[in-house]
């Protein structure tokens, strides 16, 4: 997944490379306690002075560090980016309760209001897409615009798809939270608490999933519907399509882009892990920087 020549980690946990190649940065990340809601991890860079905020929003079985470490070196130069670990997931808040993205969207906004950023950009990559859609449709007034990579308002097109996949998603979910009972997770040592190659860190960074959790979000990912309100969005939208993706069809993926009004395309002829390419981090950034750019349009108005 990730680049070929190694990373380590200093004691602020920002990865630097130990080979000739420049490698991408990690932002420091540091837990946030939100008021009723639990304790969540979140990694910053604060951008230039006075820029727009960008929230980014994780895909399933990854983690805000997994997901987003080739974009935040070059969004970092013209965005403050926020970008927690979701409910579950890595360092994510833990909860006796079923997953739902509706509670991941209300997490993200009790984020933003602890951390006072005003509305932000949401960036939501393949299951972060529905979040970042359920946070402007639940948080309107948080929200001023929308990107979204390698996702869908929809990802089982119709009822003969999603019938097998959801019979088999609730018969793991219960068997995971049957394990869960019986299972502890060991307790792992916080980022930048010593140097770590990548690969190490990536296998921590999943080891620290409540799987129960994560098999449950995969049931809630199939059956999850926006078509019918995706195309009341009113902010200004951005699409960033993966055209060779196997698991979320790029059909799909262009209709959201066909129901909002407005909204952009920006293809990455990539698949479904182009998150971890080193040029996926301009193509977001170009997506951000154009619904930048038209929010900063409308506020002039």
């Amino acid at each position: 997944m990730g680049p070929s020549s190694p990373i380590t980690v200093d004691g602020a946990g920002i990865g630097r490379a130990t080979g000739d190649a420049p490698e991408p940065a990690f932002p420091p990340g540091r837990r946030l306690e939100l008021p009723h809601r639990g304790t969540t991890f979140i990694r910053e860079m604060p951008g230039p002075p006075g820029a727009p905020t960008v929230l980014l929003l994780h895909g399933w079985v990854a983690t805000g560090g997994l997901n987003w470490f080739q974009s935040f070196e070059t969004l970092g130069e013209r965005f403050r980016v926020v970008a927690p670990d979701l409910r579950g997931h890595g360092q994510g808040i833990r909860s006796r309760r079923v997953f739902r993205l509706a509670d991941c969207a209300d997490d993200c906004a009790a984020t933003l209001v602890e951390l006072g950023t005003g509305p932000v950009i949401a960036v939501g990559y393949s299951m972060g897409g529905p979040i970042a859609q359920l946070l402007w449709r639940r948080h309107r007034d948080l929200v001023s615009g929308l990107v979204f990579c390698a996702t869908s308002a929809g990802f089982m097109p119709n009822r003969r798809a999603r019938l097998p996949y959801q019979s088999a998603m609730l018969s793991a979910v219960t068997a995971a939270r049957v394990a869960t009972l019986t299972m502890a997770v060991p307790s792992l040592p916080a980022w930048g608490a010593r140097p770590a190659r990548l690969p190490e860190w990536i296998a921590d960074e999943m080891r620290r999933h409540d799987w129960r959790s994560i098999v449950e979000a995969g049931h809630s990912i199939g059956t999850y519907h926006a078509t019918r309100w995706i195309d009341q969005i009113d902010v200004p939208t951005a699409v960033v399509c993966t055209t060779r993706d196997h698991a979320v069809r790029p059909d799909l993926q262009l209709a959201i882009a066909d129901a909002i009004s407005g909204a952009t395309v920006h293809r990455i002829d990539d698949g479904h892990l182009a998150c971890a390419q080193p040029g996926f981090g301009r193509v977001v950034r170009g997506a951000c920087t154009n619904v930048a750019d038209r929010v900063g349009r409308a506020a002039a108005v």
